[in-house]
């Protein structure tokens, strides 16, 4: 069967007849295991992908970095079982330490704004506020940050979404009305969308402005070089500054092979996000002289809510978020108890028999009504509080990185909440029965009875179903060096030529959906930086 791209002719921009193409290299075919650049930039997602056009248009040898594979158009099949393979950190199974928390993150050349479901929101305010007063952030307030997040919607397109919301994003809306709670439409970052519904598989009509084709096409229009299939093993520091980066190449497999590429520039970006940068960091037995080094890394826990119509959802179709709530998420200010904001998230048939939780005639029987089931999502916003600490990321035996996350009292009191908030919605949505993604979990067919028999569940740690696809935190952007890493203008506090362009410089989880604050945050910074180097006759 043709996929989407075929039948339409839409033009995919790595495809061979493309100059660019020429500019992307798999480290398994490189004949050469030197590279040089005047920036490095380890890793293509929302920051790496934005530094490297910046860069590139101001005239400087770039070369990205990537350890997955360059899959585009062409490659996007509306497949479950090929995407999770080919687009995301551990085939979709990366999982915290102790198996509490799954989290899916994007692994491919342009990182997880391939595989996201476009949701791009401007950092809330009462976070910036809150990073300016506890980590000293400079030149971060909301002012400060509105030329670049205004800046950045426009290069990606970001508006409130005008197809209307699908059923799934409907309930949403409707519960919230009769509920007489405040809800709003999510701007996404697309352009001529087809409204198919399976972003989370890789866009086949190129509609979501990913930075696999704005940014990157982009740089590499003006020069850049785009390495992929290649492990960054460790950065090479010598007298307080990075000399030089050791790639391994990966084989199709994603198995690391002895292929070993050294590539130097006289100046770095680690933008490889809050996982993958604090254990490269750790790898490399970088300079931190108050142990801050993984420490603090957020995800944005999320539970889930299941449920059942008499009319039909689909909610495997149409623009995945379109509907959002933060009644609940800034109630109390930024600090307090642990609090949510309110979306949904699509069903595809594969995932939803993983985040159902059941087995045997029941599993089947909820399958068999997928196309009446809605879901709805809370995710939690860590960090504000001093029982939110988050995970620490350290290293297993083969240099992997281990997310140790602690599910304690505090985060259960607001998964508790959380699960209560979203059943009150769905069924003054209309919802004829309502299930907690839990363990134990049943179907309740009233309100009332969900209240009651919700009593008796233990939240423990792989009773609930928790995920996460936001990762932040783990080197700490800020003044105060006692618990930051980088400046506030991202640079690498005990290196002379490190700067960290991702979310892993985020103090905290930033309670929203975190793409469009990179985006905003990396164009500012790597402005900056891209006007030093000139300056100084880099190129």
């Amino acid at each position: 069967m043709k996929i989407v791209s075929e039948i339409r002719g839409i033009s995919d921009p790595y495809s061979p007849n493309k100059a660019i193409t020429k500019r992307t290299l798999n480290a398994n075919q490189l004949t050469e295991d030197t590279l040089s650049a005047d920036v490095i930039i380890i890793g293509t997602g929302a920051g790496g992908g934005t530094s490297a056009e910046i860069f590139a248009q101001a005239g400087l040898k770039v070369l990205m970095i990537e350890e997955g594979p360059l899959k585009s158009t062409r490659d996007f099949k509306m497949d479950e079982s090929q995407a999770y393979a080919d687009l995301y950190q551990e085939g979709a199974g990366r999982v915290t330490k102790d198996g509490g928390i799954g989290i899916l993150q994007g692994r491919c050349v342009g990182g997880t704004t391939v595989v996201n479901w476009t949701s791009s929101f401007r950092t809330p305010s009462l976070t910036l506020d809150y990073w300016q007063k506890t980590f000293q952030v400079k030149g971060c307030s909301k002012e400060d940050m509105l030329p670049w997040f205004e800046k950045m919607e426009k290069r990606l397109h970001i508006l409130p979404w005008q197809g209307g919301a699908n059923e799934n994003n409907t309930v949403l809306k409707d519960g919230c009305d009769k509920l007489n709670i405040p809800w709003k439409v999510i701007p996404r970052n697309v352009k001529g969308c087809w409204n198919l519904g399976y972003c989370g598989m890789g866009c086949p009509t190129n509609a979501k402005q990913s930075m696999l084709v704005t940014t990157i096409p982009e740089a590499l229009e003006h020069g850049a070089t785009l390495l992929y299939q290649a492990r960054v093993e460790r950065l090479l520091i010598k007298n307080n500054k990075v000399t030089g980066v050791e790639c391994f190449a990966l084989d199709n497999s994603k198995q690391k092979t002895s292929k070993k590429i050294v590539a130097t520039a006289p100046y770095v970006i680690l933008a490889c996000g809050g996982i993958n940068g604090p254990a490269l960091m750790l790898r490399s037995k970088a300079p931190d002289p108050n142990d801050r080094i993984g420490k603090r890394t957020f995800l944005h826990p999320t539970v889930f809510s299941f449920a059942q119509f008499d009319h039909e959802i689909s909610p495997f179709y149409g623009a995945p978020q379109s509907i959002y709530s933060d009644h609940f998420q800034w109630e109390n200010g930024a600090k307090g108890p642990l609090s949510y904001k309110l979306e949904v998230p699509p069903l595809h048939p594969a995932m939803t028999s993983i985040m159902l939780m059941g087995h045997g005639d029941q599993q089947v029987a909820d399958i068999a009504k997928l196309n009446n089931t809605h879901a709805m999502l809370a995710l939690l916003r860590d960090g504000f509080d001093d029982e939110s600490e988050g995970a620490s990321i350290t290293l297993s035996d083969d240099g992997s990185p281990i997310i140790d996350y602690p599910m304690n009292d505090y985060l259960f009191d607001g998964i508790k909440r959380a699960y209560l908030s979203m059943a009150k919605v769905q069924f003054a949505a209309g919802a004829k029965k309502v299930r907690p993604a839990h363990q134990h979990g049943q179907w309740f067919n009233s309100y009332e009875a969900f209240k009651a028999g919700f009593k008796d569940l233990e939240h423990q740690i792989s009773n609930n179903l928790v995920g996460s696809a936001h990762v932040m935190g783990g080197l700490a952007m800020g003044e105060n060096k006692t618990v930051c890493l980088v400046d506030s203008d991202c640079k690498y506090h005990y290196l002379d030529n490190l700067w960290v362009f991702d979310g892993s410089v985020f103090p905290t989880s930033i309670g929203t959906n975190p793409q469009l604050s990179i985006y905003a945050l990396v164009c500012k910074q790597a402005t900056v930086l891209a006007n030093k180097l000139r300056s100084k006759s880099v190129i």
